[in-house]
């Protein structure tokens, strides 16, 4: 019917773009037809996946790569539940991202309609909140609510889900409404200055960054800190970046793949300054030898996080931006404490001669990042690959280090990619993957094809479930169950087909030239590297061991596939 009046879809729409929405990732079906409608020729960008699930990655890594809020779209049902692997991980992972859902007429709830399913009731764990909309009217004020939920304090994502019915209606009078503005906690300046008290009295001080840091948008803060302190730095996997993976005084990431230098100085520290970090299993390996010497300072902006899983000496919730500047203890003489490290760093650092005439995958991994430059950003899938890249890549900023760290959710990376991409178009966008992760998500190569994004990606091929087959190797007699991916179709002609442009390497001494033509190619490009299925990530925690029992990376000299 004609009316001035608009519908509920209409609002959607008007009110995305209200907020600056400039892309989202879709697909649509039934229950959300009405909001597709009224999608068409708004000037939206949207984004057609070829799997719901790819919506959810990308809104994802837009909202890493930018720092603004994901949107994805899905109708009811199935296509709704093909969101949530994405949006656990979004919530693993705090990132800031609007799910809207189609969702079965309002009459039709709780009948077990076609494709209905209680979305919200099966979210609640891993959204920060979610609406079910029933006043057509409150959709502009709700989906306002949505995106500063999304963002503020600890960032997480929320979900919007929408009848038929009511994003059918007409509506009489709507409007966002005025949100109150988000003013972070500010931090208590009594425990900044015990924090700053207790640095002062600690011979061998270290900080332990995570993801938070980055988050509160808060890198140049503790960039800053880390210079008038002189105190080295270790990260977590999510906290990669925020401190130049160049600096002198950062030993590396922790934990179980982490480097030896910063899980050595963890176990010396009689200090550890927790910044924005959560204190993961991943970090820690055997919590009660976890830095068994130190105490613990915690910055955090979520009280949750405090005195989870190790207790704090000294607790500073609020604001990051705010409590980094105001911490200004008076340091002593560090210099012992920091060649310490600084040897540590120089004696147990990565090699990359590998013998055989094989392509090794950590020094391809490297060459990239510093080929690439500061405009270098990698999405990354999980497995072997993802570890190489932490352990060997260099990063200058925590944006370009998109991973699923909290989840791990194999797949991520190609839709991830895709997002990274369009959101930062003068960027090196490059996924690294596995065969493995590689096929979970492999139908987006026709979304690239759509739309051209020149996303590079490097699939690295070891024709098995690598990291699952090290497991298997080192901790189950090498009994090799269900990790045999021989039967890898031919990826250069599947990228093909896709119409991507794609080629293939085997030997070290292809590696440079492969690299450069990759970054110079104008459009979506796969490189496939063939690697050794033998091949190990080093070093590794075992499982239920402190991180100083590492085992060390060894050659093995009968391997001449390297």
């Amino acid at each position: 019917m004609s009316t001035n009046k608009p519908t509920g879809a209409q609002l959607v729409i008007s009110t995305l773009k209200a907020l600056g929405v400039d892309v989202l990732f879709g697909y649509p079906g039934g229950a959300i037809m009405p909001i597709y409608d009224a999608l068409a020729g708004s000037g939206l960008r949207h984004i057609l996946v070829r799997h719901e699930q790819g919506a959810s990655f990308a809104a994802d890594a837009y909202a890493r790569a930018t720092g603004r809020v994901g949107v994805c779209m899905a109708t009811s049902g199935p296509g709704a539940t093909n969101l949530v692997t994405g949006i656990a991980n979004a919530y693993m992972d705090s990132v800031p991202m609007v799910c809207i859902t189609g969702q079965v007429g309002t009459s039709l709830l709780g009948t077990d309609g076609f494709q209905e399913v209680d979305l919200i009731g099966m979210t609640l764990p891993i959204v920060k909140h979610s609406w079910l909309v029933r006043d057509p009217a409150q959709i502009p004020s709700v989906i306002a609510r949505a995106f500063a939920i999304a963002k503020e304090g600890r960032p997480g994502p929320v979900i919007v889900d929408i009848p038929k019915d009511v994003a059918a209606s007409f509506v009489e009078v709507s409007d966002m409404g005025e949100l109150p503005a988000y003013v972070p906690p500010a931090p208590d300046m009594k425990a900044i200055a015990a924090a700053a008290s207790m640095i002062e009295n600690a011979k061998k001080p270290l900080f332990y960054i995570g993801g938070g840091v980055h988050m509160a948008e808060a890198d140049q803060e503790l960039r800053d800190l880390v210079a008038r302190t002189g105190i080295p730095v270790v990260s977590t996997l999510k906290g990669i970046g925020t401190i130049s993976t160049y600096e002198d005084l950062y030993l590396g990431m922790l934990g179980m793949h982490g480097t030896r230098a910063a899980n050595i100085a963890v176990n010396e520290a009689d200090l550890l300054i927790a910044i924005g970090a959560r204190f993961d299993d991943r970090a820690t390996g055997k919590l009660s030898a976890f830095a068994p010497n130190a105490k613990i300072v915690h910055f955090d902006i979520d009280p949750a996080e405090i005195n989870k899983t190790r207790r704090a000496d000294v607790a500073v919730i609020g604001d990051l931006k705010i409590a980094l500047p105001a911490l200004n203890p008076k340091i002593g003489d560090l210099s012992e404490w920091v060649k310490f490290n600084k040897d540590n760093k120089w004696q147990h650092r990565f090699k990359y001669d590998a013998p055989g005439k094989g392509i090794y995958a950590p020094a391809l991994l490297k060459s990239l990042s510093e080929k690439a430059g500061e405009k270098f950003i990698v999405a990354c899938d999980v497995g072997q690959h993802q570890m190489w890249v932490a352990q060997h890549c260099e990063f200058t900023q925590n944006r370009a280090h998109l991973t699923s760290g909290g989840s791990g959710a194999m797949g991520y990376g190609l839709p991830a990619g895709m997002g990274a991409k369009l959101a930062l178009p003068d960027h090196h966008v490059v996924t690294v993957s596995g065969d493995g992760s590689f096929m979970m998500n492999i139908q987006e190569m026709a979304t690239l094809r759509r739309y051209g994004i020149p996303l590079k990606i490097v699939l690295l091929d070891n024709s098995s479930l690598g990291l699952v087959r090290q497991w298997q190797e080192l901790f189950y007699e090498e009994n090799y169950s269900e990790i045999d991916l021989s039967d890898n179709p031919d990826f250069v002609e599947v990228a093909k087909a896709f119409g991507i442009s794609a080629f293939r390497i085997t030997l070290r001494h292809e590696v440079e030239g492969a690299i450069d033509r990759l970054l110079a190619a104008d459009g979506p490009t796969l490189l496939h590297v063939l690697i050794d299925p033998r091949e190990n990530v080093w070093p590794l925690v075992p499982p239920g061991a402190s991180n100083t029992e590492m085992m060390e990376e060894r050659w093995d000299e009968s391997i001449d596939s390297y």
